[in-house]
């Protein structure tokens, strides 16, 4: 199966309008659809992309511990409501408290150890995200003229 590349994906498009940030571009969509625009025949496209990573803070082995019992908190509540669904003579209440602590000793145990064996690789804990420096909502060739006019009837 053939796969197209993003610029084989935007080339059957046109810009229209061009914003600094995408919730502005958002609201420009968001006034076609208002206006029964086909929205379907359009694409917001973020141009001149850059990765930003956010450092939070250190990664400790008390932060590792304890981010690890968070997540398998979650796996572990996950698990023990599944369980409770076709449970028939155990509590329901007790299956999902203890999914919920076990999910959470194996999440930190499992988080602890992972951090020993990092190697002091990646010492943080960070976020991150793609930003843009500018961001084009792009249309179908065909309805681009009155995507224009629909954009310019009330200015963002």
């Amino acid at each position: 199966m053939a796969t197209s590349s993003p610029r084989s994906l935007i080339a059957n498009y046109v810009p229209v309008a061009a914003y600094d940030s995408y919730l502005e571009a958002q609201k420009a969509v968001d006034r076609l659809s208002d206006e029964r625009f086909p929205v379907q025949e359009t694409a917001i496209v973020g141009t001149g992309l850059k990765l930003m990573e956010k450092v939070l803070g250190r990664m400790t082995y008390l932060r590792a511990t304890g981010l690890g019992a968070l997540s398998g908190a979650w796996f572990g509540l996950l698990v023990g409501l599944f369980f409770a669904l076709f449970a028939t003579r155990v509590s329901v209440f007790a299956l999902i408290v203890w999914g919920l602590i076990w999910g959470a000793i194996a999440g930190a145990v499992f988080g602890l150890i992972s951090h020993m064996f990092s190697g002091g690789q990646r010492d943080f804990v960070a976020t991150s995200q793609v930003i843009a420096d500018r961001y084009e909502v792009l249309v179908a060739p065909t309805h681009a003229e009155r995507a224009r006019e629909l954009l310019q009837i009330r200015p963002t």
